[in-house]
């Protein structure tokens, strides 16, 4: 009885210490978001609220938890409130399986991938929750169109991932990484290194999960949800103070979650660059997190230079393009690993 005491207490108190972690490197990337969009459109950004501009985000969560939380007279008040909290729990919970080092995993499991289908699959209840909850006609228009662009491009995310496990023969997080320790560069006698992961073989994986990873998110120049003609929160437009700020949480969350899942399955997660002394001295963990800032700055690149897409293109994209080279693409991968016997 004490062992089981003992062993709930540790992986709560591990839990409690990543997602602090967690929330405060999503912190520091939000105000990194915004200095990018403000780089390219030659502005400062935050600046004032501590040096640089880098306590702006502890600010603006301050101000949205000590405003008024507003609930409209003809809403249901008891999804209206659960709403945000199944939104940004369920963003957070997806994190458990991450590894961020070889060994770094709250919960390391071997159906890794299956677990994170099953919550991005359930995500979407938080924004239909919050779009219906609100009584009003316009925000749950808009969280049927966030939960088809949400449904929609998981489909071409869930082909992706089926390629990288194609190759790495595994639905654990952990061992797909490991998985990249070999392949086209040493097969050619080098060193462990970038050619080694799945980012060269899987090029148009690559970029069709990026892509997707932005429509997933709700991200520019794919967030119409929250804008057609005019911006507007969508979904949100309803809710104020914590509630909002819990959307947004969990939006985020989710974001630097794809920024992740994207290292793991095609930059390698925490290995090095190249496997050779003075790089493969630095802790795994430091370049899991220089990966992911570099994918999340490709993030807030697109964000500030691409134009918004329509709907219809939107859909088009993900039914009529990324789907059939997604499938295409998993079949060729199938054939290729048994034709030459590289299959795991």
């Amino acid at each position: 009885m004490n062992e089981l005491l003992l062993t709930v207490g540790l992986i709560l108190l591990q839990s409690v210490a990543f997602v602090v972690a967690l929330l405060i490197v999503v912190a520091y990337l939000l105000w990194f978001d915004r200095k990018v969009w403000a780089a390219v459109q030659m502005r400062r950004g935050p600046n004032v609220v501590g040096p640089w501009g880098l306590f702006q985000s502890f600010a603006d969560l301050i101000k949205f938890a000590l405003k008024e939380q507003v609930i409209p007279d003809g809403a249901n008040k008891g999804i209206f409130v659960i709403a945000p909290l199944v939104t940004a729990i369920l963003a957070l919970a997806a994190w458990a399986v991450v590894p961020v080092d070889d060994g770094w995993a709250i919960a390391d499991i071997n159906v890794g991938i299956l677990y994170l289908f099953a919550l991005s699959s359930l995500g979407v209840y938080g924004v239909i929750m919050g779009g219906w909850a609100s009584n009003s006609k316009y925000p749950f228009l808009s969280a049927l169109r966030s939960a088809a662009q949400m449904v929609s491009y998981e489909v071409s995310i869930g082909f992706v991932i089926v390629t990288v496990l194609l190759c790495a023969g595994s639905l654990n997080l952990t061992e797909i990484v490991r998985s990249q320790q070999t392949g086209l560069g040493t097969m050619l006698g080098l060193p462990n290194s970038f050619l080694d992961w799945y980012l060269l073989p899987l090029l148009p994986m690559f970029v069709i999960f990026f892509v997707s990873a932005l429509a997933e998110t709700n991200r520019p120049p794919f967030d119409l949800v929250e804008a057609e003609s005019e911006l507007v929160a969508g979904f949100m437009v309803e809710y104020s103070s914590t509630g909002y700020l819990l959307f947004m949480l969990g939006e985020y969350v989710a974001i630097v979650l794809m920024c992740a899942m994207t290292t793991i399955l095609f930059l390698g997660g925490w290995l090095p660059i190249i496997d050779i002394p003075v790089l493969n001295w630095v802790p795994g963990v430091i370049w899991f997190l220089l990966k992911v800032i570099f994918v999340f700055f490709m993030f807030a690149m697109v964000k500030a230079i691409v134009p918004r897409y329509r709907y219809d293109q939107l859909m088009r994209l993900g039914w009529k393009v990324f789907l059939p080279i997604s499938l295409f693409w998993v079949a060729l991968t199938a054939g290729v690993l048994v034709a030459f016997g590289w299959a795991p």
